[in-house]
C-alpha cells in the first residue's frame, strides 16, 4: 500500500502520529504553503516567516532521512493555494492508496478534512495528535458532570498522571500551586538575563524577503526576527532557558518592565505549538533542574503549570465547547477595537510599550496580554470578535485552539466564566504594582477621575457598574462590589459619566486617521 502523508505547518515533529509507520521506499509526505492558511487572518509577518521557514527546514530534515517530500511553495504557479485541493492534486493519477494525516488543531481545518473525505478518491485516515498530553475524550470525561471547569483541578490530575513534581502521592513541597510566590515586582537593581536569540539562517532570510514582498501591509516588522525555525535552534533556546533563565522565572513571572519584552519568560511557546519541542520533555527537564537544586520549586512549578495546566486545559475547552464558543458575548461588549492597538499611538505608557514589543517581536508575555491589552479591551467593552482577531494576528504563538479560550475566556470574560472564575479586571494600581510603566506615563495612576487620571481607574469602576447585574453575585468580586455599594448616587453618576467619556474617546479612535 502506497501512502500520501499530509503534514500541516504546526505538525513539525519527528514523532508525529501520521509519520510513525512511514515507509520511505513507498510513501510520500505532502507539505504545502498556501494562501488559504497565510491569509485566514492577517498574520504578523514574523509568524509567517517562522512557520514557512520551519516547514521548509522540516521538509529538508525528512529528505535527509531518505523520505520523499512533495513540497509546494507559496510562489508555485501550479499551486491551488488551498490545503484540500493540494491534497486532491497530489492524489491525481492513482499513485496512492490512502491519505494519512494527524488531526488538525483547529475547527476550521477539521471541517476542511471532513469535506476532503467526501471528495478524495482514496480512504483518508485521521490519527489522534498524541503530542498533546490530554486526548479530547479524556478531557471530555474529566469535564463531564462538573458545574465549573477549573484549570487548577485539571492541572492536579495531569501532575498525577505524569508524576511531575510528585513525592509519592503528594505534591512536591506540600503544595500544588506556588503562584502566590510568583508575583514580585522587578527591583530596580535586578537586570533581566541575556537571552538566546537566533540569527536568521540564509534560508530564513530568504523567507523574510519573500514575506516582506508578498505581505507588505501585514502587521509587524521583521528586522528583529530571531525565533527558532529548526529543532536544533529550538533546543538551543530550551537548553539556555532551563540552565540560565528558569531559576528566576518564578519570582518575576508576573513582572512587567518598560523596554523589556522578555524578562525571564521561556520564549518557547511558538516552538512548542508548531512541534519543534516536546512539551512533556521540557517539563521533565525543568523538574530535573529542581531535583538537582538548580532551580527553585516556585519557578519550576509555575513553568510546568503553564504547559501541562493552562496549555492542555485551554485546548480541552476549545474542543469541548465547539465552534459556537467564539460567538458568546456574556458582557454584551459592543465597542470597536481602538486603532492604537495597531499603531501604539497612545499616551498610556503600558499599552504603548506592549504594542511596540508586539510589533517588533510578535510577542508579549502572559501578564502583558492579560492585564494590559486584555484588561483594557474588557473594560472598554470591545467586541469579542475584534479583540480575538487582534490576538490571532499579532502573536507568534497564536493558533485558535490556544488563543481563543485565553482571550475569549481568561482575558475578556466573553464566555461568561467557562475558563476563568471571574473577570480579570483591574485599575491602574495593579499595573503600577507590577511594573515601572506608571512613573513615566503622562497619566496619574493615583487619580480616580479627571482628564489626567489613568484611564484604567474610571474604566474599572464603570465596568463594575455597567455589569453589576451580571457580576455582583460572583464571590470573587464581593469586595469591590461592597465598595461600590457604599458610594452615593453622585459618585456613581460621576463614575458612569467619566467611564463612558473615556470609552467613547478611545473607541472612536478605531480606524487610522
Amino acid at each position: 500500500m502506497r501512502t500520501l502523508r499530509l503534514v500541516l505547518g504546526d505538525q513539525l515533529s519527528d514523532g508525529l502520529s501520521s509519520l510513525r509507520d512511514l515507509d520511505p521506499a513507498r510513501d510520500v509526505v505532502l507539505m504545502a504553503e498556501v494562501m488559504g492558511e497565510a491569509t485566514y487572518v492577517r498574520h504578523h509577518k514574523q509568524k509567517l516567516v517562522m512557520v514557512f521557514a520551519a516547514m521548509r527546514a522540516f521538509a529538508e530534515r525528512l529528505r535527509r532521512n531518505g523520505v520523499e517530500v512533495r513540497y509546494v511553495r507559496l510562489d508555485d504557479p501550479s499551486s491551488t493555494q488551498a490545503l484540500d485541493s493540494e491534497a486532491l492534486r497530489a492524489l491525481e493519477g492513482g499513485a496512492f492508496d490512502r491519505l494519512v494525516l494527524t488531526e488538525p488543531g483547529e475547527w476550521r481545518l477539521s471541517e476542511l478534512v471532513e469535506g476532503l473525505k467526501l471528495m478524495a478518491p482514496v480512504h483518508i485516515e485521521v490519527r489522534e495528535d498524541d503530542r498533546y498530553l490530554c486526548a479530547h475524550r479524556e478531557f471530555a470525561g474529566w469535564a463531564e458532570g462538573r458545574k465549573e471547569l477549573r484549570m487548577e483541578f485539571f492541572y492536579r490530575e495531569m501532575r498525577r498522571k505524569f508524576g511531575l513534581l510528585m513525592d509519592g502521592d503528594k505534591p512536591a513541597g506540600g503544595q500544588w500551586n506556588y503562584d502566590r510566590h510568583n508575583r514580585k515586582r522587578l527591583p530596580k537593581a535586578v537586570q533581566p538575563p541575556h537571552r538566546t536569540w537566533i540569527a536568521p539562517s540564509p534560508a530564513t532570510r530568504t523567507v523574510i524577503a519573500e514575506v516582506e514582498a508578498r505581505f507588505p501591509d501585514n502587521f509587524g516588522a521583521t528586522e528583529r526576527f530571531g525565533w527558532a525555525t529548526t529543532h536544533e535552534e529550538a533546543e538551543r533556546v530550551a537548553s539556555h532557558f532551563i540552565a540560565e533563565i528558569l531559576p528566576g522565572f518564578g519570582d518575576y513571572e508576573d513582572a512587567m518592565a518598560k523596554g523589556e519584552p522578555f524578562l525571564w519568560h521561556g520564549l518557547l511557546s511558538a516552538a512548542i505549538n508548531i512541534g519543534l519541542i516536546d512539551p512533556l520533555d521540557l517539563c521533565r527537564r525543568a523538574e530535573a533542574a529542581y531535583r538537582a537544586g538548580r532551580a527553585p520549586l516556585n519557578a519550576v512549578e509555575g513553568f510546568i503549570r503553564q504547559i501541562i495546566g493552562w496549555r492542555e486545559f485551554v485546548r480541552g475547552v476549545y474542543w469541548l465547547k465547539g465552534p459556537s464558543y467564539k460567538e458568546t458575548n456574556a458582557l454584551s461588549a459592543d465597542r470597536p477595537l481602538p486603532w492604537f492597538y495597531w499603531s501604539g499611538d497612545t499616551d498610556m505608557a503600558c499599552v504603548r510599550d506592549v504594542v511596540a514589543h508586539t510589533r517588533d517581536y510578535a510577542y508579549a508575555h502572559h501578564i502583558q496580554r492579560l492585564m494590559v491589552t486584555g484588561n483594557l479591551a474588557m473594560l472598554l467593552g470591545v467586541r469579542p470578535a475584534d479583540i480575538n482577531d487582534w490576538y490571532m494576528v499579532v502573536f507568534i504563538d497564536a493558533f485558535e485552539w490556544v488563543e481563543l479560550p485565553n482571550t475569549h475566556g481568561m482575558a475578556t470574560f466573553a464566555d461568561g466564566g467557562v475558563v476563568g472564575s471571574k473577570p480579570y479586571a483591574a485599575g491602574g494600581a495593579y499595573i503600577d504594582r507590577m511594573s515601572d510603566y506608571c512613573g513615566g506615563c503622562r497619566y496619574d495612576v493615583k487619580a480616580r477621575s479627571g482628564p489626567d487620571a489613568c484611564p484604567f481607574n474610571p474604566l474599572y469602576w464603570q465596568f463594575l457598574l455597567r455589569n453589576e447585574s451580571r457580576l455582583k453575585g460572583n464571590r470573587r468580586l464581593a469586595m469591590p462590589y461592597r465598595t461600590l455599594a457604599k458610594m452615593d448616587d453622585a459618585r456613581r453618576a460621576e463614575i458612569e459619566r467619566d467611564g463612558e467619556a473615556i470609552r467613547r474617546l478611545l473607541c472612536e479612535d478605531s480606524q487610522p486617521g
